[in-house]
Order: structure tokens, then sequence, then C-alpha cells
């Protein structure tokens, strides 16, 4: 007999996913269905347009999780459903959590809400054998940067945030400048390897020995810097922007590391997918003695199957939810006292 397995949805902005894994977090199936291609010409996401783009992909993405892991709608051969039910788009969220409160009642299965968050915490659970607790996780995405540590699973401990822009909002916002298109992490992550990060000394947000993080200023001298010098290679810019973004969010992570006594450094969140944040971060958790835990870069960017992860901890945690639970834009991470 096969071991338990639970469906989960994640439409918590622009992409819609479904997935199934097993009690073991083994994914079964991953099904992601991207966004980009309906936001690219705003130049960043637009809520309306997702809202219903989730309405049109939703039912298809659920069919083709459960058909790959071997079931059907009518026999999904499941035996819960997670979803994400915040933060996010209240319009995108309401169409993944709608889906599964109905999916959840036709199957009569339970069902659990899922913070977005937490999600994030678990992606490197399914594929890393055996992170190392407690650890810090770098969280950093285009709406979040924050270290956390995760003392156990569900127990976390909020070390540092940031003040204002998010690393992957400071990467947009400097790549729609620079004309470079959206989304503008992959797009300056790139154009940066042709370019020298030593061109340009950039400022780093490093105010004493805290753990908090600031990306506005940054972003603010490489528009001073362009306007300044027109003729600067747009290259050199986005090297040395993104130089100075990983020296910040590595020598913060370490710092955290050090002053939580972590056994493990972890990346989280679409950011993570940066190929010179992976590898500094890696060189520093080595030269520290502690491994690095990467997720893939399907993992890093949001999916459902470590909605799925998260999902079964609070399934064995606290049991299933009330149908009644509602979509919350703004849901905060359950955080502990640092």
């Amino acid at each position: 007999m096969s071991a338990p397995r639970i469906l989960a949805i994640e439409t918590s902005c622009d992409e819609t996913a479904a997935a199934v894994v097993d009690e073991s977090l083994h994914v079964i199936s991953s099904v992601v269905s991207s966004q980009i291609d309906l936001h690219a010409h705003f130049g960043g996401v637009v809520p309306e347009i997702a809202g219903r783009a989730h309405v049109e992909l939703l039912e298809p993405v659920v069919a083709q999780a459960i058909s790959e892991a071997g079931g059907s709608m009518t026999d999904p051969r499941i035996e819960a459903v997670a979803v994400t039910n915040g933060p996010g788009l209240i319009g995108s969220l309401l169409v993944g959590l709608s889906g599964a409160k109905a999916m959840a009642m036709a199957w009569g299965v339970p069902f659990v809400g899922v913070n977005h968050l937490e999600g994030h915490l678990f992606a490197a659970q399914l594929e890393a054998d055996g992170v190392p607790f407690p650890h810090v996780t770098l969280l950093v995405s285009g709406g979040h940067t924050m270290l956390i540590a995760v003392d156990a699973p569900g127990h976390y401990r909020l070390l540092g945030s940031t003040i204002d822009d998010a690393a992957g909002e400071a990467y947009d916002k400097v790549a729609r400048y620079l004309g470079l298109g959206y989304p503008g992490g992959p797009a300056i992550d790139r154009l940066a390897r042709q370019g020298d990060p030593e061109a340009l000394r950039f400022p780093r947000a490093m105010k004493d020995d805290g753990l908090d993080f600031s990306f506005s200023g940054l972003k603010t001298a490489v528009v001073r810097a362009v306007d300044k010098n027109p003729d600067l290679d747009i290259a050199d810019v986005v090297a040395s922007f993104q130089a100075a973004v990983v020296d910040v969010l590595v020598t913060k992570s370490m710092r955290a590391v050090a002053m939580s006594g972590a056994k493990a450094l972890v990346l989280g969140g679409g950011v993570a997918a940066n190929s010179s944040l992976r590898a500094a971060a890696t060189v520093a958790a080595e030269e520290s003695g502690i491994p690095c835990a990467l997720p893939s870069m399907a993992m890093c960017t949001d999916n459902a199957a470590m909605i799925a992860a998260a999902g079964w901890y609070r399934l064995r945690a606290e049991g299933g939810a009330e149908l009644s639970l509602a979509a919350d834009p703004s849901l905060a991470l359950r955080m502990e006292v640092a």
C-alpha cells in the first residue's frame, strides 16, 4: 500500500501550482503554470489579471498534478488537501482557497491552510538529506527579506527583516529603471555575469551589528550613478549592484548563524535562485564549518510542493482547518520570542 499523500495548491501571486507529496516528503508530482508572459508588458504583476488567470488554470493544473501521481479528479488517491491562505494577493488567494475547500468537501478529506512563508521554510526539506536543527533560513524574495531562526519544524524566531525594500523588490526596481524587463532578478543575474562587480562601489547597509536589511538607499545610488554618467556600462552597473546586495545578504546571514549557534544555513524564496548569492552563501557557510542547504531552482520560486510539506506538518500538529478559514493577504508567520 502506498504512503499517504497530500494534494497542495499554491496561488498566492502569479503562479498557479499544484503538487502531490507523500508523508515522507517525497514529491510525486509538481506542476507550476507561470503567468510571466501575461504580466511582462506591465513591468510587474497586475492583481486582476493574476486572479482571472488562476480561475482558468486551477482545475487543469490540479488535474495534471493528480494524473501524474496516478489518480484522477474522481479518484484522487489523496488523504488531505493543503492550500496557501496567505500572505499574497487577495484575489489570487481566494481562487486557490475556494478550489481547495470544494475539492476537500467533494473528496471527503481534511483541509489545511498554510502560510506561504512557512512553505518556503520547508522547501529545502524536500530535497536535502536531513537539514540539521537549529538552522538559520535566509528567506529572500520580491516581497520579503527575513532571517529566521528555525529551532525545529514550526518553531521560528525572527532575527532580522527589511525596513524598506525587499531584495527582490530592489532587483525589480533597478531592472525596470535600466530597461531590462520583468522579472528583474533573472535579467540582472544573467547580465551581471558579463560585468565587473568591482567597477562601482555601491553602499552596503551594514549598520552596527544588526540583522535588519535596507535596500532602498542602494537602489537610489544606482539611479544617481547612471543619471550622473549615462555612458556607464550597464553590465558593470548591475554586476556592482548585485555584488552589494549579495554582500549584505551573506554577511548578515553568517552573523545570524554565529549569534544563534545554528548548525546550518538555508536559503529560501525566489532570490535564492540567484547564482551569485548561491555561490557566496555556500563559500561563507563552508568557511564557517556548516552546510548550506540550497533548494533547487524549481523549489526557490513559488510552488505547491513546499506548501504540501508545510501542510503535512500543520495537519499532524493541529489537525484539519475549518472550512470557514479565510484568505489573509497580510498573514504573518507565527513566531516565538527571539
